[in-house]
């Protein structure tokens, strides 16, 4: 067993980065209040080559040092936008012809393994805050809820791991 190196992992530097072909998948954060978990979604939005976040209401925004220290300079690489509201992004997302997906226990749910996205739909994925998860507002707004089976006694994932395992299921589906 060998570890890569760094040139053995064959990374692109930030500026081919930017120009590649991203995945049709936003990430929407809705009040999302750690600055830590910002950092680390965007940390798995380089690595999935997610196409941009918005970061909605309280949700932290760069630049802010707690998310440039889990991010480790995906803030650089990935799109981003900020809205005052969640419901300003989804209803830009819904026009530019994005389906809205909330990340959610809720009734009805799709889980996770059973969702599989359209070729070539575009999907907008909202991650809620780490108390109150998704908003009512997001949630009045959405297609529809996919929920990630789980079969402890904690009924509830970090938003940072939420958005990683989602993330992974659905690139993995659309290649």
């Amino acid at each position: 067993m060998k570890k890569l190196s760094m040139t053995e992992l064959g990374r692109l530097d930030p500026a081919t980065f930017r120009g590649t072909v991203k995945f049709p998948v936003a990430f929407v954060l809705d009040d999302v209040r750690s600055a830590y978990n910002v950092g680390s979604i965007f940390r798995t939005a380089d690595a999935f080559r997610i196409e941009v976040i918005h970061l909605c209401g309280i949700t932290a925004r760069p630049p802010h040092k707690d998310i440039f220290k889990t991010a480790l300079g995906a803030t650089e690489t990935v799109a981003w936008e900020y809205f005052p509201g969640v419901g300003t992004s989804l209803f830009r997302l819904k026009s530019a012809g994005y389906s809205l997906y909330a990340v959610e226990q809720a009734r009805p749910s799709i889980f996770l393994q059973d969702f599989t996205p359209a070729a070539g739909q575009r999907i907008a994925v909202i991650f809620g805050n780490e108390v109150d998860g998704v908003s009512n507002e997001a949630l009045n707004l959405v297609d529809a809820c996919i929920e990630i089976p789980q079969f402890g006694t904690k009924h509830s994932l970090n938003v940072a791991v939420t958005a990683g395992i989602v993330a992974w299921e659905i690139i993995r589906k659309m290649t």
